[in-house]
């Protein structure tokens, strides 16, 4: 089964991180993603740009509405993200508890809806 495991972190404090703490966050990242590859549980992942740089898109009354980023003012932003293949939601979570970002903020661990073929 698939699943996002989604990262949420404070992005004013990853701005202000020193260089060093930013280089062995990067490095635990890289590990991590290694790990994943390895294992065959990796099926794509990638940072995010700061919530400055989203754009959300509403359709009201039939028209298009959009509105540039930040939004809401909150401890932990969407940073990044996994998709991984895991034998069942057990073995996610033991994935997502690996994830560097567990330590430091949140990782959510979401289940894919799998699309029937019609």
């Amino acid at each position: 089964m698939r699943y996002m495991l989604l990262i949420y972190a404070n992005e004013a404090a990853m701005a202000a991180a020193p260089t060093d703490a930013t280089y062995q966050i990067s490095a635990a990242y890289g590990a991590y993603t290694e790990a994943l590859k390895k294992s065959g549980a990796w099926l794509g992942g990638d940072r995010l740009r700061p919530t400055q740089a989203a754009t959300l898109v509403r359709m009201a009354d039939g028209k298009t509405n959009v509105l540039d980023g930040p939004y809401a003012d909150t401890k932990e932003q969407l940073a990044g993200f996994y998709m991984i293949e895991a034998e069942d939601a057990d073995a996610a979570i033991a994935w997502a508890a690996r994830c560097p970002a567990a330590s430091t903020g949140t990782v959510e661990v979401r289940p894919i809806f799998e699309q029937t073929a019609m």
